[in-house]
């Protein structure tokens, strides 16, 4: 007799959460299917970004004519790729220049080495360089006027393995191609999506999808708003500090800071690289280690809780936990989309508990 209302309370459970299961159900197809996605879920995630550009450019006008949605999408992907391409414009001459500066730095900073610091690794460890200034300047003058050579090579074992080299490009093509339709049909899409959702689940998943929409919105703004802040206070501060690099150094600490501890990481290598080219005795080095320290003060203690706070509603140690799973299951890109996939599904497991605690299960 028992039996039978225990069947009807996991049933009615199994349909209150039947939302959940199909999501984690198209979630391992997709972790199946990642190689083959990639471009498109790349596709996705810019075209959910930047749809709300073109939703905006949409309602202007002037008079009578107004911005149709294909001359949106085609305004937000040229404003995209200016972008990249203004940093590559930046970012490379700054590079090849310090690079010339660099390859001429080394010999004296060899020199400075043997003659300060050797001698006393020679008394105290009794450790010396057998290194030859004049001979590593040879080699850096032969080999950088043979660098040309370097495409040869790579183009060389481009050739070995073809296939792959034509599985990039056709996913560096296919890229903007998939933005594009994206884009231009967001609305579309997700209108259909919305009316294949049976009639007795859609206000229910109108409600979690518009939370986890919300959620990661303001996730993606705050997140943006401390990347541009941190560059911006990286390249001023390492500026101050006499950096010779400090634009490009910057601008790579601060934008890969959507990856946590990434960008402040490699900003500080590149930057103590640099230094210990240019200057000569390690005060001069203690500037660099200052802006870096105040930086990560700064975008911790103020620029992450004011800018993106609490918004995402992850404790501390789940989002460490997120960062570690996403990046064993997915690599670079589940770092990446760590954060904000654990705030959807936060939000997924806030709906399930209350439809739990209201269920049979529960209550009987």
């Amino acid at each position: 007799m028992t039996t039978e209302p225990k069947k009807t309370a996991a049933k009615n459970l199994f349909i209150d959460n039947l939302w959940l299961i199909i999501a984690a159900i198209l979630l391992f197809i997709i972790y199946l299917l990642l190689p083959v996605l990639s471009p498109f879920l790349i596709a996705a995630i810019l075209a959910y970004i930047c749809d709300p550009l073109v939703d905006r450019l949409c309602l202007l006008g002037i008079g009578k004519f107004k911005i149709g949605r294909t001359l949106a999408t085609a305004i937000v992907m040229a404003g995209i790729f200016g972008v990249i391409t203004l940093l590559l414009l930046i970012l490379i001459p700054l590079l090849q220049q310090e690079s010339l500066l660099i390859a001429e730095r080394l010999p004296g900073t060899i020199n400075h080495i043997r003659t300060n610091v050797e001698p006393w690794l020679q008394n105290k460890f009794g450790i010396s360089f057998a290194i030859d200034s004049t001979q590593i300047q040879s080699i850096i003058s032969k080999n950088w006027k043979t660098a040309g050579g370097l495409l040869g090579d790579v183009l060389m074992m481009a050739g070995n393995n073809g296939m792959a080299l034509v599985g990039i490009i056709a996913n560096i093509l296919l890229l903007p191609v998939v933005l594009f339709y994206l884009l231009r049909d967001w609305d579309v899409f997700v209108a259909r999506i919305g009316q294949l959702i049976p009639r007795q689940w859609h206000d229910k998943t109108v409600t979690v999808a518009t939370e986890i929409d919300q959620v990661i919105a303001e996730f993606l703004r705050g997140q943006l708003s401390v990347m541009l802040a941190m560059s911006a206070f990286y390249a001023i501060g390492l500026w101050f500090a006499g950096l010779d690099m400090a634009l490009p150094i910057g601008l790579v600490a601060g934008l890969l800071g959507f990856v946590p501890y990434l960008g402040f990481a490699l900003g500080v290598v590149l930057a103590l690289v640099v230094a210990a080219l240019q200057f000569t005795s390690f005060g001069q080095l203690v500037p660099v280690f200052i802006v870096f320290g105040l930086g990560q003060l700064l975008e911790s203690m103020v620029l992450t809780p004011t800018l993106v706070g609490d918004r995402i509603g992850l404790h501390p140690v789940v989002v460490i936990f997120a960062l570690l799973a996403g990046g064993q299951l997915f690599g670079f890109t589940g770092i990446l989309l760590a954060l904000p996939v654990s705030a959807a599904i936060a939000v997924g497991l806030r709906h399930s508990k209350d439809n739990y605690l209201h269920s049979d299960t529960y209550l009987n």
